[in-house]
C-alpha cells in the first residue's frame, strides 16, 4: 500500500489525470479523499453547493402554505416535506464540505456566499406561489423536474454525491406524488379550482422549461453539462432532459383537461422530439442573479433565520471545542 502511494505522488499531473480517467471510466467511485483534478473539484462544488442551498431555498416556497393549507392532513403533509427539504439541504453541505476542506473552507462559506449573492441557486425557487394550486405543481412538476435530474446522476462518479443522490430521490418521489394528488384533487374540483389550477401552470411553465438549464453555452454564456458529462457526473445532456421531461409530463397534463401556454408545442415524429417555444433565457439569466419576483424576499428570510440561530451554532461549536 505504501509502495503503492508513493508511485502515484511520482506520477506527473497529466499522468495523474490519465488514471483518474481510466478509473471513472470503469466505473469507480472518487471518495472525498482521493485525488482529484481541480476542474472536477470546483465542478463537483459548485454543483453541490447549488443543489444544496436550492433544497434549502425549495422549502420557502411551501413553507408558505404551511399554516394557510386546506385540511389538516395536507397541513402535516406539506411540514413533512419542507421538512425533507432542509434535511436534503444539510445533507448536501456535508458532501460539499469535504470537498471543500482541501481549500480551507467550510459549510459557513457556503451559506454565506447563498447570503451575499455569490451562490446561485434553482431558478423555480425565484418564482411566487400565491394559490394552493401553484403548492400543488411544485410538488407535481417542480419536484417531478428535480427528481428526473438527480436520477439522471444516481451513478455519478463522485460516490459521496451519488449515495446522497438515492436517498434524495427515495423521499422526492413521495413528494412527488403528495402534489399530483393536490392537482388530482382541483382538476376534479369546481370550475373556480380549475381555472385556478390552469393560471398555476400558465404561471409556472416558462420557470419548468427553464429548470433544465440551456441548451448549450452559447444560450446563457455558460453551461457546466459538458464537463459534468466528462467526468460521469451525469449522462444526459440539458435538452435530453428536457425532452424526457415532456414525453412524461406533457400527455398527464393534457389528460387533466388543462392547455400549455405554448400553441406550438407538439411531437414532432419524424425528428423524434418535441417541439417548443424556448423560454426567454434572458429573464432566466436575470432571476438567477436573484431579480426574480420573490429573490430578494426569500433571501432576506434566510438572512434573519440565519442570525436568529447564530446562538444554536455558537453552542454546538463551544460543545465540540470542549469535547
Amino acid at each position: 500500500m505504501m509502495g503503492t502511494i508513493m508511485t502515484f505522488t511520482r506520477l506527473s499531473e497529466d499522468e495523474k489525470h490519465e488514471l483518474f480517467m481510466r478509473r471513472i471510466e470503469a466505473g469507480e467511485k472518487i471518495e472525498a479523499d482521493d485525488w482529484m483534478p481541480d476542474e472536477y473539484r470546483m465542478t463537483l462544488i459548485k454543483l453541490v453547493a447549488m443543489h444544496a442551498v436550492s433544497e434549502i431555498m425549495g422549502a420557502l416556497p411551501e413553507k408558505e402554505w404551511v399554516p394557510k393549507a386546506p385540511t389538516l392532513r395536507r397541513k402535516l403533509g406539506i411540514m413533512a416535506k419542507v421538512q425533507d427539504e432542509m434535511g436534503h439541504g444539510q445533507l448536501l453541505i456535508r458532501v460539499a464540505e469535504d470537498l471543500m476542506a482541501p481549500l480551507g473552507k467550510t459549510r459557513e462559506d457556503i451559506i454565506q456566499d447563498l447570503l451575499n449573492e455569490r451562490l446561485k441557486f434553482h431558478n423555480v425557487f425565484h418564482m411566487p406561489a400565491p394559490t394552493w394550486a401553484d403548492a400543488g405543481l411544485i410538488g407535481w412538476l417542480v419536484d417531478g423536474a428535480a427528481i428526473m435530474t438527480q436520477t439522471n446522476m444516481l451513478d455519478a462518479s463522485y460516490g459521496p454525491y451519488a449515495r446522497a443522490l438515492k436517498r434524495i430521490c427515495a423521499e422526492e418521489v413521495f413528494h412527488a406524488q403528495h402534489g399530483e394528488s393536490i392537482i388530482l384533487a382541483l382538476a376534479e374540483g369546481t370550475k373556480e379550482q380549475k381555472d385556478m389550477l390552469q393560471e398555476a401552470l400558465n404561471r409556472w411553465w416558462e420557470a419548468l422549461l427553464m429548470f433544465f438549464g440551456p441548451p448549450t453555452a452559447e444560450t446563457t454564456g455558460t453551461s457546466k453539462q459538458d464537463i459534468t458529462i466528462k467526468y460521469r457526473i451525469r449522462t444526459k445532456t440539458n435538452e435530453q432532459l428536457r425532452q424526457d421531461y415532456f414525453t412524461k409530463y406533457v400527455p398527464r397534463i393534457w389528460a387533466l383537461g388543462l392547455k400549455l401556454p405554448d400553441e406550438t408545442m407538439h411531437f414532432d415524429k419524424t425528428q423524434g422530439k418535441w417541439i417548443y417555444r424556448q423560454p426567454d433565457w434572458e429573464k432566466f439569466k436575470e432571476i438567477i442573479r436573484n431579480n426574480g419576483p420573490k429573490s430578494q424576499e426569500r433571501l432576506e428570510l434566510r438572512r434573519i433565520a440565519h442570525k436568529q440561530n447564530a446562538w444554536v451554532r455558537e453552542a454546538l461549536s463551544a460543545v465540540r471545542t470542549v469535547g
